[in-house]
């Protein structure tokens, strides 16, 4: 044996031990809880879309044409920064809570505003009109959310950027600052 070389063979005197992790390997705690994330998200969602179709429901007879497709974008908006942050917080650095905050973000100001259609619905014609709207025209709420005329298009669209970008920003930055 040369000065200063390892001995061949395992436990030799000197040489250190290796000791595995108890049980396993221990969880990488940068990564976060992607599956978690995505829960959270998709929870949050439901409950800002809820709230957002019952305060559609509470104002539509008071709303504008202007202040109806604001009060969209306002949703659309304050759902991806919601959605974006709690799946920052609990995902961390997960590229599939990442993915899962994109998703979920735009989905839930669709269906935000798609929802409050049959409530809307119901509130001016009463229930049984919500049946013959899904005999007659089942995909009102959804042509009623891309609209009929150019910028109602634009509004809608621009909406689910919005939730997009605020969603994907805030999980992206929010995870990277909680790399502990």
């Amino acid at each position: 044996m040369y000065p200063g070389q390892q001995p061949m063979y395992p436990m030799q005197p000197g040489q250190q031990h290796f000791q595995a992790p108890p049980f396993g390997q221990q969880p990488n705690t940068a990564v976060g809880h992607p599956v978690g994330a995505v829960f959270l998200g998709f929870f949050a969602s439901v409950v800002v879309s809820l709230l957002y179709s019952l305060l559609n429901l509470a104002t539509y007879q008071d709303q504008t044409y202007a202040a109806a497709h604001g009060f969209y974008l306002a949703h659309a908006l304050l759902n991806g920064v919601v959605v974006g942050t709690l799946v920052g917080l609990v995902g961390r650095r997960s590229t599939g809570a990442l993915i899962g905050a994109v998703i979920i973000a735009p989905l839930g100001a669709f269906f935000g505003y798609t929802n409050s259609i049959p409530l809307i619905i119901a509130d001016g014609q009463g229930t049984p009109a919500i049946g013959d709207m899904m005999e007659e025209v089942p995909f009102l709420p959804a042509k009623s959310w891309w609209g009929s005329e150019l910028d109602s298009t634009l509004f809608s669209l621009l909406g689910l950027v919005m939730a997009v970008a605020a969603a994907w920003t805030l999980a992206y930055f929010v995870g990277k600052r909680r790399q502990v």
